[in-house]
Order: C-alpha cells, then sequence, then structure tokens
C-alpha cells in the first residue's frame, strides 16, 4: 500500500546564521542525499517486468552507512531523509503491484532500507507519530521477509519496531491504526517465534497483546484466532504433551471469545466472536476425541447443538460424535449418527466419506452392510462422485488381513456395491453398467494383471478414466488377495465385478483377453474345469497368444486327456510370442500331474530345438537327463530310455564332450550319470532275463565312460572293461535264453569287444586311478568272465583252438584264477561240440594242483576232477595202456594214502577201485597178462583205502590168486602182487 508522501516542511522557524563546521556537515549531508535520490531516480525508472538487480540495494545500503556517519542530523535533512524513504517505499509499492511475480529478496532489501531511514531519523519534529509511522514500515518489511520464509530477518524488523514504540504509555494511544499496530506487532513476532520452535516466546508474546485489546472486537478476534491457530498446530501432532499444550491455547481463545462477547455490545460486532466460539469449541471436542476423552467430547457436541435458537450444525459434529460414541462401544448410537449424515444435505462429501471410514474401521466387517446402505443412501439424495466411490469401496475391502467370515462378508458387499447400476453410472461407463458378462472368465498370472492396464486409457489424473483405473484395481487388488489366500470363489466373483470396468471396444481386446485368462486361473483353482476351458476359448478369441495357449494344455493336464494335452502343447510353437520356456513349463506341469506320457512328449518336442541349433537357456544334456529319469520310473519304458540314451550319445558325438557334458566338474558329473544309469539298466535289464537290452545298456555304458572330458587325459578304462565284458556276457546268456546260435558275424564282433577288454586287463594300467584318487583294480570275478567269454567265442570257431589254450593259460597264472574257476573252464571245455581236450587237460590239471596245494583241500572236487581226467583220457586217448591214465590212478591212490575214513569220498573211492579193477577185462580176454594184472592190482590196493570193500577186496584176492596160478605157475617164485606205487 502507498504512503500518502510528505510535501511540505512544517518546521517553521526562522532561520539563523548557520556556522561554518555546520555548513560542511550539512554538504556533507548533502552528498549522501543525493547519492540517495539518484539511485531511487534510477529504480522508478526500472522496469517492473525485469527482476530487481542487487546493484540498487548495494548503492542504498552504502549511502545509508555514510549517512548514519554524520549523526546526529539537523531538523531540515532528517525532513528530506522522511521524503526519500516515503519516495522509495511507494516505488517499491508499485512495483510489486506491476509485476505478477512473487516479491523477492532484493525488494524486500530495498523495503527495508526505507525502514532503516526512517529508523535513523526517528525523532523528527513537525511529523505527527513519527515512531509508529516508522514502526508501521518495519512492520510492513518484516511480514514481506516472514513471506520468504525469512524468519531471522522478520523477527529483526519486529523487534525493531517494538523498539520504537515500547517508550509509549498504552494508555496515551488513541488513533485506531496506531492501536491496531501494537496488537499486530505482538501477533506477527509471537508468529515468528513460533516458526523458529521458540514456543514459551510466542506464547508469552500472545499473553502480552492482552494489554493492547482495548476493548475492540476486531482485537478479541485476531487474538482468540492466534490462540486457535497455534492451538490447531499443536493438535495436528498427535503427540500426548502437545495435544494437552493444545487444549490450553485452544481453552485460552475460547476465554478471549467469552471476555469479548461481555465486553462488546454492538450485534454486528458480536458475529464474527460468536462463530469464532463455535469453532473453538468444536476444536476443544477434537482436542478431547484425540486423547479419548469421549464422554467430554459429547458434552461439547451436546453444548453446540443447543447453543441459540437453532444449534450449530457443523457436519464435524456428526463425525466426532459418532467417533466418540464408537469409543465407548455403543455401535448402535454410532450408527445413528452416520445415518442422520444421510440427511443432511449441507455435510460436505469428504466428511462423510470420512465417517464411513472410521465408522467401519471400528466396527469391521459387521458395518458393511451399514455402509452400503449409507453409500447408496447417498446415492439417492445428491450426487457422489467417483473418488468418493473409491474410498468406500477401498475401505470395505481393506488391507486384505481379515479371514474367514469376516472376508466374506468384505467381498459380498463390495461386489454388491459395485455392481449397483447408481454406482456404476457414477464412473460414467458410456453404457457398460448395461453389458453383463454372463460369466466372466479368463485366464494368466493374476498378478501381472495389475501392470498390464492400459497407462495410455487411463492418463489423466482427477479425470473419469483415471477415477475408473483406480476402482478396477482396487477390485483386482482384492481379487489378488483372495487369490493368495487361495479363496478361489471370493477371488472369481471379484475378479468378474471387475469386469464392469474395463472398457468395451477394439482398442481394449487386449485387457479384457487378460482378464478372462485370470478367471481361468481361478477356476482352474476351483477344479472346475470345463468352465475355466470355456473361459479360456473366450480369451483366445480376443488375444490368440502363449499364455491362452498354456492355460489350455494345462486343463488338459488336469483333465487327463493326454491326447488333447500332447496337441496343445506341439501346437506352442504356432503362437508369435511363443519362447522354449513354455515347453519346460509343459514338461514340469506334467511331471507335477504324473502325466508322464505329455512330459515325455515335451522333452522330445523341447530336444528338437537343440538339434536345430536354437540358442536355449538350458543346457542339453539335462532335458536328457531328465527324459531319460522320466521313461525310467515305469519298467516298461526300456526300450525308450535305451532310445534317448543311444540320441544322447550321438549329440554328445556330434558336439564334443565339452559343449554336451559341460566342463570341469559339472561335465564330470553328467557323464557319470549317464554312464552309471546305462550300467544299472544293464544290470536290471539283465536280472529280467532281457538279455538283448542288457547287452545295448551295457556297450552304451562303456561308450560314456570311455569319453574324455575336460581336464581329463583318459576315460574311465576300469569301467569300460567291466562294461564291455558285461555286454559280451549278456550277448552269450541271451543267446542260451532264446535257445539260438549267434551268427559267425557276431560271434566276431563280440570277439573284438573283448579284445578291447582284453587290451585293458593285460595292461600294465590294470589298476586305474579314479578321479576320487582310489587305485581300483578289476575284481578277479571280471577276469574270470571275460576268460569265459573269450573262450566261449572262440570255441565257436574252428582255427581257435590254440588261442584257446593262450587264453586260459594267460588266466591260470594271473592272481584272479581259482580252482572253481578252473575247473569250470575244464568242464565247459569238455562238454562243447568243438571240444578241446588240450585246453580241458590243463585246466583239469592246473585245477588239481591248485586244490592239493591247499592246506584243506576239498576233495570231494579233488575227487570230481580225478574221475573226469579219466574220462577225457579215457576218451580221447583210447588206449587202456596209455601211461597217463595209469598216473592218474596211482596220482589218486598217493592222495588217498593218509587220509582219514571218510575223508575222501567212499564213492568216488569205490569208483576209482571198481574201475581200475575193470579194466583188465579186455586185457584179460586179449591174454595181455602183465597188464590185466597190473590193472587188477591197481584195483586192489586203491579197494584197500575203500570202507566196506573188504568182501570185494577178498574176492580179488581170490581171482587174482586164480589168474596167476593159470597163467603165471612158472614164475610161482616172483611176488604176487605188484605194488602200486
Amino acid at each position: 500500500m502507498r504512503i500518502a508522501e510528505i510535501s511540505s516542511t512544517p518546521d517553521h522557524r526562522r532561520a539563523s546564521p548557520v556556522p561554518a563546521a555546520t555548513s560542511a556537515a550539512v554538504s556533507n549531508h548533502s552528498t549522501a542525499l543525493v547519492q540517495i535520490e539518484a539511485t531511487i531516480k534510477s529504480l522508478e525508472r526500472h522496469l517492473p517486468a525485469h527482476p530487481l538487480p542487487d546493484s540498487f540495494s548495494s548503492e542504498l545500503r552504502l549511502a545509508l552507512v555514510q549517512l548514519t556517519q554524520l549523526a546526529p542530523f539537523p531538523n531540515s535533512v532528517k525532513l528530506q531523509v522522511w521524503k526519500l524513504s516515503y519516495r522509495l517505499w511507494n516505488t517499491c509499492v508499485d512495483l510489486s503491484n506491476a509485476s505478477t511475480s512473487k516479491i523477492s529478496e532484493e525488494h524486500a532489501k530495498l523495503r527495508q532500507v526505507a525502514a532503516e531511514l526512517l529508523f535513523q531519523t526517528a525523532d523528527v519534529a513537525g511529523i505527527p507519530s513519527p515512531a509508529f509511522k516508522a514502526a508501521l514500515f518495519f512492520y510492513k518489511t518484516g511480514l514481506v521477509w516472514y513471506d520468504l520464509r525469512k524468519f531471522d530477518l522478520a523477527n529483526n524488523c519486529f523487534e525493531k519496531a517494538t523498539d520504537l514504540v515500547s517508550n509509549i504509555e498504552i494508555s496515551s494511544v488513541s488513533d485506531e491504526d496506531d492501536r491496531k499496530l501494537l496488537l499486530d506487532l505482538n501477533l506477527a513476532r509471537s508468529r515468528a517465534a513460533w516458526e523458529v520452535s521458540d514456543r514459551n516466546l510466542a506464547i508469552a508474546l500472545l499473553n502480552r497483546s492482552k494489554n493492547v485489546l482495548f476493548g475492540v472486537s476486531r482485537n478479541y478476534n485476531a487474538l482468540a484466532n492466534q490462540y486457535l491457530t497455534f492451538g490447531k498446530t499443536l493438535l495436528s501432532t498427535s503427540e500426548v504433551s502437545a495435544v494437552n499444550e493444545a487444549l490450553k491455547l485452544i481453552n485460552d481463545a475460547l476465554e478471549l471469545c467469552e471476555k469479548g462477547l461481555r465486553v462488546v455490545k454492538r450485534t454486528e460486532e458480536t458475529l464474527h466472536l460468536k462463530e469464532l466460539r463455535l469453532k473453538t469449541l468444536r476444536f476443544i471436542a477434537a482436542a478431547h476425541l484425540q486423547r479419548d476423552e469421549f464422554e467430554s467430547v459429547l458434552k461439547c457436541v451436546k453444548v453446540l447443538r443447543e447453543v441459540g435458537s437453532g444449534g450449530d450444525h457443523h457436519p464435524s459434529l456428526s463425525v466426532m460424535a459418532m467417533k466418540a460414541w464408537l469409543g465407548l462401544g455403543r455401535y448402535g448410537e454410532a450408527e445413528k449418527e452416520l445415518r442422520g449424515m444421510v440427511l443432511n444435505k449441507g455435510i460436505p462429501e469428504g466428511v462423510w466419506v470420512s465417517a464411513v471410514e472410521s465408522y467401519f474401521q471400528a466396527a469391521g466387517a459387521a458395518g458393511a452392510e451399514t455402509i452400503k446402505g449409507v453409500f447408496l443412501g447417498l446415492l439417492e439424495r445428491c450426487h457422489v462422485s467417483a473418488g468418493a466411490a473409491i474410498r468406500v469401496v477401498n475401505r470395505i475391502i481393506g488391507n486384505g488381513l481379515s479371514h474367514g467370515e469376516g472376508m466374506k462378508v468384505r467381498a459380498n458387499v463390495v461386489s454388491e456395491l459395485v455392481t449397483d447400476e447408481r454406482v456404476v453410472a457414477v464412473f460414467d461407463r458410456e453404457g457398460a453398467a448395461k453389458e453383463r458378462l454372463p460369466c466372466m472368465p479368463s485366464c494368466g498370472t493374476v498378478f501381472r494383471y495389475l501392470l498390464s492396464v492400459s497407462e495410455h486409457y487411463f492418463s489423466r489424473r482427477g479425470s473419469k478414466r483415471y477415477q475408473t483405473h483406480v476402482i478396477l484395481n482396487l477390485l483386482l487388488c482384492s481379487a489378488t488377495e483372495h487369490f493368495r489366500s487361495k479363496e478361489y470363489l471370493l477371488s472369481a466373483e471379484m475378479f468378474e465385478k471387475s469386469m464392469l470396468y474395463v472398457p468395451h471396444g477394439m482398442e481394449n481386446r487386449i485387457l479384457r483377453a487378460k482378464g478372462y485368462r485370470v478367471l481361468c486361473l481361478c477356476y482352474l483353482g476351483l477344479l472346475q474345469l470345463d468352465r475355466a476351458e470355456e473361459y479360456i476359448n473366450e480369451a483366445e478369441k480376443l488375444e490368440p497368444n502363449i499364455a491362452s495357449s498354456f492355460l489350455k494344455f494345462k486343463i488338459f493336464l488336469q483333465k487327463n486327456d493326454h491326447d488333447r494335452a500332447i496337441a496343445q502343447m506341439q501346437a506352442m510353437p504356432s503362437c508369435l510370442d511363443f519362447t522354449t520356456d513354455f515347453i519346460s513349463l509343459s514338461a514340469h506341469e506334467a511331471v507335477a500331474c504324473r502325466c508322464l506320457p505329455v512330459a515325455t512328449a515335451s522333452l522330445c518336442q523341447l530336444l528338437n530345438f537343440y538339434s536345430s541349433g536354437k540358442s536355449m537357456p538350458t543346457n542339453e544334456v539335462v532335458v536328457f537327463r531328465t527324459l531319460v529319469t522320466i521313461l525310467s520310473q515305469d519298467p516298461a519304458n526300456e526300450t525308450d530310455v535305451l532310445r534317448y540314451m543311444k540320441q544322447a550319445r550321438s549329440r554328445l558325438s556330434e558336439i564334443g564332450p565339452d559343449l554336451f557334458f559341460g566342463k570341469c566338474e559339472v561335465g564330470r558329473r553328467e557323464k557319470n550319470w549317464f554312464a552309471g544309469n546305462a550300467w544299472n539298466s544293464g544290470v536290471r535289464t539283465g536280472q529280467e532275463k532281457n538279455y538283448e537290452l542288457s547287452a545295448a545298456f551295457f556297450k552304451l555304458a562303456s561308450e560314456f565312460y570311455g569319453v574324455v572330458g575336460d581336464g581329463e587325459t583318459e576315460g574311465n578304462d576300469v569301467m569300460v572293461c567291466k562294461s564291455i565284458i558285461m555286454a559280451v556276457s549278456a550277448i552269450i546268456a541271451g543267446e542260451k535264453h532264446r535257445n539260438c546260435t549267434l551268427l559267425e558275424t557276431e560271434v566276431r564282433q563280440a570277439i573284438d569287444l573283448l579284445g578291447r577288454a582284453g587290451k585293458i586287463l593285460m595292461s600294465s594300467s590294470a589298476s586305474i586311478r579314479q578321479t576320487d584318487d582310489q587305485t581300483t583294480a578289476i575284481e578277479p570275478n571280471f577276469f574270470f568272465m571275460y576268460t569265459w567269454s573269450s573262450f566261449d567265442l572262440y570255441s565257436r570257431l574252428s582255427d581257435m583252438s590254440s588261442q584257446q589254450l593262450s587264453l586260459v593259460k594267460t588266466f591260470a597264472s594271473s592272481k584272479s584264477c581259482n580252482p572253481k574257476h578252473l575247473l569250470q573252464i575244464g568242464l565247459e571245455a569238455s562238454q562243447r561240440p568243438r571240444s578241446n581236450p588240450e585246453v580241458c587237460t590243463f585246466a583239469l590239471n592246473t585245477c588239481l594242483a591248485s586244490l592239493l596245494a591247499s592246506p584243506s583241500p576239498d576233495y570231494q572236487t579233488v575227487a570230481l576232477v580225478l574221475r573226469k581226467l579219466i574220462s577225457i583220457s579215457t576218451i580221447y586217448k583210447g588206449d587202456t595202456e596209455d601211461d597217463s591214465i595209469t598216473k592218474i590212478y596211482k596220482q589218486a591212490y598217493r592222495i588217498m594214502v593218509g587220509l582219514r575214513e571218510g575223508e575222501y569220498p567212499i564213492e568216488e573211492a569205490k569208483w576209482l577201485a571198481m574201475t581200475a579193477w575193470n579194466r583188465a577185462a579186455l586185457p584179460v580176454k586179449m591174454g595181455q597178462i602183465e597188464s590185466a594184472k597190473k590193472w587188477m592190482n591197481i584195483g586192489m590196493e586203491l579197494a584197500t583205502k575203500v570202507p566196506g570193500l573188504h568182501t570185494y577186496k577178498s574176492c580179488m584176492e581170490d581171482y587174482l590168486a586164480g589168474f596167476e596160478k593159470k597163467f603165471c605157475g612158472q614164475d610161482s617164485g616172483k611176488n604176487r602182487t605188484q605194488a602200486v606205487s
């Protein structure tokens, strides 16, 4: 506001001669004043649209310092200073009024200079109330600094203004403006102190202001209002101590209102005080409510409602009364207050929405029906904004922490509320409320739905579309919480209702398709598979993509419709947004549902992408391993297991072990898994007498064990050797099991295989260092299996006799050899169509020697070997005079010498004695007297070692005596018997 400038000098004193010193001082004053005036003129020419440079305030401040140093001033200079100050002030006012921008700090500095000019000449003569005028400049400048949030500078101005008027007796002040200034200064200082958190000073200044009210209505109103303002500020902090202090300040405000009403008599002056009194009472009620003093709140409300003729009907009274009744647990009275608000058309929307929120927060799910009734009643009574509907729905939905019946009640109320045509119409859905979807279905991941809402459609905050977006998200969040709690029915219902707020039209097809997919997922959770399938079909019509395709696959899995599930999985690559992750996910889902054929088909489909060279997130070996693991769960799938393991071996050969298995420890583990699995499958199928598969598995195992991976110099030769031996053994066992004969080509292939194993066995590296740094040699039984299998195969070919003998000799010289193995080889060699007597004799003789070398020989086996040797010699030698046969009998006799009775098998001893005696029959017939006597003597000597043959021995002796008498009388002087030994 401009201030009238001083146009004339009121100093009428007669001019008197001025001393020379005084003239010099006046000259200096003039220089400073001229400088100030020049700067003011420049400021007057400044364009308001341009920002103020700091040169104006700097020049004025410098001139002010120069002028201050020349104090004291003559009255004429003081008058000139006042003129310049007023001129500067009014220039600042003109610039401020002409500019639309906020007052700057530079502007405040100029006003500060104007006030400082008056401060230096406050004792000027000829100007009425100069102190009040100077104080007014500082007060107004302080307000500018206060608005700029420069509270220290503002307080400095207010204090200077206070100093200027502090020596004036309050009772002597009669001017209304001066009186008003005294109160305004105290209030301004109090506000500045409050802003810098000096509460004690602020309240002290308010109390000091009570002395400058002068019985004026406006002053009472201003001071009471300041008390109330400070009280409201403290009340908003919600701290207990602050609330108590706030209540004291608000009570002081109420006391001032009461006092003012007693002092002021004119009706028009009391209106503002009465209004402020009611407002103060309302805040006192709010303070009591914040302190949970509910009875006091109700008393305040009662007083307010009974004030005057009509009472106070402020909207907040119903809210506070309702909260107080809720605090006392009297929900019936609280509900009456809430329903009464519906009838009061003067209550703003925000107030009753806040009341609804408070009521529901206290009453919980039990108050949901009341909230719905109140809200729908408001819809009938007046216009309700979409924002209000959103807040009500949000409050009923809650934070998702309720469970059981409470959750269901909330969901049902929200469902009824959002489907009411009046609520839908609030959101201006352009007819969407009339389009009821019969059964809203859908599919997809629940939590991605919220992220997929079209931001380009719901753009401007506060617009209809934005409000629709908010209510849609509220419903979706609630539905999502129900889904997470596995309340699929409630979740589906909420998702269906949310579809009412999804716009129709081509631009929203994707959004609606997502809604259908989400609903499909809900009905999958409810196992209502037909309904889920119906909904995903609808989604696929709107947006055919991989998500819809995968959910259809999942439905078919749940229905155990393997054929359709496989067909759906195979159709997935045709989707535009297809990724191979969905095939992997399909396999996982199939395994979880125990649909092994579908899982197998999915993994096979996945393998096709590897062979095509497509980059894949998972290593190919993992897919093969998973596929083999799944197939191995059913013994009927052994053929398929073999097929895919062979396919894995083929891929291994194509891309190399490092790319197929991986490198380092991971690669070694993968290789060992495949090799070990092939070995185990070979053992299992062999035990099931499926020797053909067993041989194939063992061959495959040998190939996997022979792979040289990253960081390895050679394969696992020990396991390669064992696998080959087991494979050939399975081939031979399969031949016997099928009662057929191997072809010569098959025999030679098997011999070639064994040749590889033989090299490992015979090499100096028969003991091979394993990955765990443990030395492991090939077990003896594998050496025997190798020898036996090689011998068997060699015996099938006509040109292999020498190899057979060399093979058996090699085995016999090894540490792996034992008598039982040699006996088995000897017996086998004697029984084959192409028997080999050399091998048989060598094996049995070596076996016999090994048995007799034992500390406690097995004489049952010894007897068996002796009998077999005699039989073979008899068959293949044919000559009864052959010394080899005689040596065998004599060896048998020497073995029995010294044994305890029965230690050598009796029946075998009898057999030896009888066969030796009977061998004399032919020589007797042929007249070969010496040969006959030899065999009779051998038989008789052997009979002496057999218990129970005494009668036979007597007969033998009698016969031998008669024989000698008949054919050998001429030699009666010779010995009658021939010693066996």
